[in-house]
């Protein structure tokens, strides 16, 4: 394990593997954010970005939520201020990390816990795990892509029937809906949210950062836009290639061919 307290309400730990995990730590509050966690939370994944150590992200939350959303006993403090510093932000440094993320929801996502959740590449959720979002019932205006994000996701019609009525979105019609990769038992999250992470570290390192940035930024596209864009890097890409890369690529499919190949 690295760099990990408990005292610590976002805590960062870096495994030997390649994998770093980020846990909201404020199990008694439901994991709710504070104006500082959510400072602490967009310096973690901005560090994690940069560190050549890791390689995936794992999102989630202490104890029986993953993140209930802002603490509107401090809602003044979160909403006005220095809010548009994107340094500050984590929905921005998530979506600006080149690592793939992945949410391990091991139990309410509400508002500001939604968004995040919507940040993440990939998302696994405990049964009975809910997304909830409350910006009409508090009247919060959404700041963090919620009211956008999930039409897209999962069809304009289910998104206002969600954000309009503030009913849950369970984890398995979630699931259903392609909201959500994985539906498993509570303590299966983390687990499986590791197996995909190791599924991930199997493969090049360099094509996985290119390959989630060009999914990522081709889905705010139109198709034919997100086709010419896909086609421009991959010219680009295999431009850079020198000769030995090549060899190099060609080796390593040869290998995999063969069937005592441990590749």
């Amino acid at each position: 394990m690295g760099d990990s307290s408990s005292e610590k309400l976002i805590v960062v730990t870096r495994e030997s593997d390649g994998v770093g995990t980020v846990t909201i730590n404020r199990p008694k509050s439901l994991n709710s954010l504070t104006r500082p966690m959510m400072v602490d939370l967009a310096k973690a994944f901005k560090e994690l970005g940069m560190d050549k150590s890791v390689r995936v992200i794992i999102l989630t939350g202490a104890g029986r939520a993953f993140c209930s959303g802002v603490d509107l006993t401090a809602a003044q403090q979160v909403f006005k201020g220095d809010v548009k510093d994107p340094e500050v932000d984590p929905v921005i440094q998530m979506e600006q990390c080149p690592k793939p993320i992945i949410g391990a929801i091991n139990g309410f996502a509400i508002t500001a816990g939604f968004e995040i959740a919507l940040a993440c590449d990939m998302l696994v959720a405990a049964k009975g795990a809910a997304f909830i979002d409350t910006h009409a019932r508090f009247g919060i205006f959404p700041s963090w892509g919620l009211s956008q994000k999930l039409a897209r996701f999962i069809g304009p019609n289910k998104a206002r029937e969600v954000s309009l009525t503030a009913t849950p979105l369970s984890a398995e019609e979630a699931e259903k809906l392609g909201l959500v990769n994985y539906v498993v038992e509570p303590n299966e999250v983390l687990k499986k949210a590791r197996q995909l992470a190791g599924a991930i570290m199997k493969n090049s390192p360099d094509m996985v950062l290119r390959y989630k940035s060009v999914i990522n930024d081709g889905y705010k596209l139109d198709l034919r836009q997100g086709l010419a864009m896909e086609k421009e890097r991959g010219h680009k890409y295999y431009d850079g290639m020198t000769p030995e890369q090549f060899k190099k690529m060609q080796e390593f499919i040869a290998g995999r061919k063969k069937p005592s190949s441990k590749m």
